[in-house]
């Protein structure tokens, strides 16, 4: 069952109300980590992992961050800078299409979160994840439901996951021509499909995923 949560409860832009409450307990290196491209038909999954200064000014300077799928690809790059100017340390961690179907994708995106977790210059002593656990690392963890409209940390992996991984498409589209991956991301769009129909999958396609 899909679990649900309360639209009231969802602030209009994200904030850092989880993130003050870590603080005063004493967590000072909260990691906000979001995954990207988790159900593309083709390419990785890519994962984001932000940690910000426990330090709730660090919000008006990010006064446009929100969840990357309420935003424009132009908006998105344009907060990337800024994402990173602000933060302790901030990574992206990927895991290929053959992973994906060796592993399954959740365990795919949770290799790349824990390629994105171990990239980090500031190990966190707290994890902030967007509906997902991790119960394979010890640090202490909190999944939230729409974590990526709630938590500002969020948010910014998830503009980080986003952005990262829109670039490689892009790069691979000139690798693999033919399919448009520049345009949909390996989405599954009627564009790809017919593309796949007409030419065939290519070494990116993840030829566990049932439309494959």
């Amino acid at each position: 069952m899909i679990k649900r949560i309360d639209s009231a409860l969802i602030p209009d832009t994200p904030d850092l109300s989880f993130e003050r409450s870590l603080w005063k307990e004493g967590f000072q290196a909260i990691v906000g980590i979001d995954e990207a491209g988790r159900g593309a038909l083709a390419g990785p999954v890519a994962v984001g992992a932000v940690i910000f200064p426990s330090d709730l000014s660090v919000k008006d300077r990010l006064i446009g961050v929100k969840d990357s799928k309420q935003m424009t690809p132009a908006k998105r790059e344009a907060m990337v800078e800024t994402i990173s100017r602000n933060s302790l340390s901030y990574a992206v961690g990927y895991a290929t299409s053959v992973e994906i179907d060796s592993l399954g994708i959740v365990f795919a995106t949770k290799l790349a979160a824990f390629r994105a977790l171990s990239s980090l210059e500031t190990k966190p002593d707290f994890i902030l994840l967007d509906y997902l656990l991790m119960s394979e690392v010890l640090t202490p963890q909190a999944s939230l439901i729409k974590g990526d409209c709630r938590s500002l940390t969020i948010a910014a992996a998830s503009i980080l996951a986003k952005t990262s991984r829109d670039q490689r498409m892009r790069d691979f589209d000139a690798d693999y021509p033919g399919y448009g991956f520049g345009k949909h991301k390996g989405y599954g769009t009627k564009e790809h499909r017919l593309a796949i129909e007409s030419i065939g999958p290519c070494s990116i396609h993840r030829m566990s995923f049932k439309l494959i």
